[in-house]
């Protein structure tokens, strides 16, 4: 992956019900080449970080704040510490243990 133009975003999505969404955001992520990583958290919400090109981020952003995963209710999605970086930090899109 070439390290021109990319993204990197924090994100929390605030869900009411979160069937496996971890796994469905690791396997979207994969899908739309980002890298990163997401993790549940104790208040209930879904974190983590997301890296690549930036119509890609850009994509996944829009996947998480409005499909999630298929039996998921998605309340509202955050992003913030977005900035433009010269390389990826991440080699893979996991998932973390909270």
């Amino acid at each position: 992956m070439s390290c021109e133009d990319l993204l990197s975003v924090d994100y929390e999505v605030f869900v009411v019900q979160g069937v496996f969404f971890r796994k469905y955001t690791q396997m979207e992520g994969k899908k739309l080449g980002v890298v990163g990583w997401v993790r549940n958290t104790e208040a209930g919400t879904v974190e983590g970080q997301l890296q690549g090109p930036r119509s890609r981020v850009t994509e996944m952003q829009d996947w998480l704040r409005t499909t999630g995963s298929p039996q998921s209710q998605i309340i509202k999605a955050e992003f913030k510490n977005e900035k433009t970086i010269q390389c990826l930090d991440h080699t893979t899109f996991k998932v973390v243990r909270s």
